[in-house]
């Protein structure tokens, strides 16, 4: 899969993509991550790539035409029209079907704003999804650009060295995924349950479900009401909120 980040900062989005995994997985080719920088399509000897707003109002704005020209960069590369994405609080809130449904891309523009956002016109033109990390405002979309590709990166095949524990994770069947341990058995006075050292996989994979169901009714409940449950553990939740 190949990333393409229009960014006013390079450095920043590929310092922090090139580690740990996702370091490793374009090294191994799984994929590539290409920031091309806005500024280098300016029409100005300042490579200045924002301007005073129409209408007046706080801040600045960035122009459309450097937008569109890195834009255009890519997709004659491409020799296509590639989805992009534009981070904005404006937009859907990203979340791991969406990282799902991304990670089928072959190419993924991700355009970062920055200042008081973009002009309205190219978005217009060139954006297919807007998305959202989250309901709060930041600085630049590139902290939310990288948030995505390490969400979608780890949906491409290989990314991980076990591939299984993509289906096992928070939020897959809109559950929070249940408690994990490791050694030693017995951390201060706290042991590890007794399940888990019985060796027997049908109870441990059962308390685990059950457990996956009883984090997100305490922490997330909202997602509950997407989830598919069977009624013997519809009935499990009921006992637990009449115990409570």
């Amino acid at each position: 899969m190949h990333f393409h980040i229009l960014t006013l900062f390079p450095d920043m989005v590929l310092g922090g993509l090139h580690t740990s995994i996702i370091g490793r997985a374009v090294k191994n080719q799984l994929l590539s991550i290409e920031a091309v920088n806005i500024r280098d399509f300016a029409f100005n000897k300042h490579q200045s790539v924002d301007d005073y707003p129409y209408g007046g109002g706080a801040g600045m704005l960035m122009q459309a035409e450097p937008v569109y020209l890195a834009f255009q960069s890519v997709a004659e590369k491409l020799k296509k029209k590639p989805r992009v994405v534009y981070l904005s609080p404006q937009g859907q809130t990203f979340s791991q079907k969406m990282a799902e449904e991304f990670a089928r891309e072959e190419d993924l523009v991700l355009l970062c704003g920055h200042y008081e956002g973009i002009d309205e016109r190219v978005l217009e033109e060139i954006v297919t999804d807007y998305v959202s990390i989250g309901d709060y405002v930041l600085t630049g979309g590139e902290l939310p650009a990288m948030v995505m590709v390490d969400a979608i990166s780890r949906m491409v095949p290989g990314v991980l060295h076990n591939d299984v524990s993509t289906e096992f994770e928070s939020f897959q069947d809109n559950l929070l995924e249940y408690p994990q341990y490791s050694r030693p058995e017995e951390w201060h006075g706290k042991k590890v349950p007794p399940v888990l050292l019985s060796g027997h996989h049908a109870n441990i994979e059962k308390w685990r479900r059950e457990q996956s169901i009883l984090r997100t009714w305490k922490n997330r409940p909202d997602l509950l009401e997407k989830s598919i449950l069977t009624e013997a553990e519809k009935e499990f939740i009921k006992k637990n909120q009449n115990s409570t």
